[in-house]
């Protein structure tokens, strides 16, 4: 997957003004190339966990030919996905996820589900 400066630029910048609170969002792909963030609300306002919240009618705004992929920040971990991760995967379980860790600076994508976790190559 695709994600350019601009874009891990607008991660980063969340993640900093939300922390020391994990920041979450949608992340819009199109042809395995990132083309818009939609920064979320993290209902739960805690840093070690989140619950994504999008304006429903910006959610239905969305063209169906873009992937939507939830990004979420760990402001003190490295950005591997945590148990609470895996089991909160729900209905986006086996989708691809991007984890931004503001103390390492660092952005990798995963394929997360309660059982397996796959890493997802990103370039920039």
């Amino acid at each position: 997957m695709v994600i350019p400066a601009a874009i891990r630029e607008e991660l980063r910048a969340h993640a900093a003004a939300e922390a020391p609170n994990e920041c979450c969002g949608l992340v819009l792909v199109k042809d395995g190339v990132a083309v818009r963030y939609i920064p979320g609300v993290n209902t739960l306002a805690s840093p070690y966990r989140y619950e994504l919240y999008i304006d429903p009618f910006v959610w239905s705004e969305i063209e169906d030919d873009l992937d939507q992929v939830i990004f979420h920040s760990h402001p003190e971990t490295e950005p591997r996905p945590s148990r609470t991760d895996r089991e909160l995967a729900g209905l986006w379980s086996g989708k691809p996820f991007l984890i931004y860790g503001l103390a390492r600076d660092e952005l990798r994508g995963w394929r997360v589900s309660r059982d397996e976790v796959t890493e997802i190559e990103l370039s920039r």
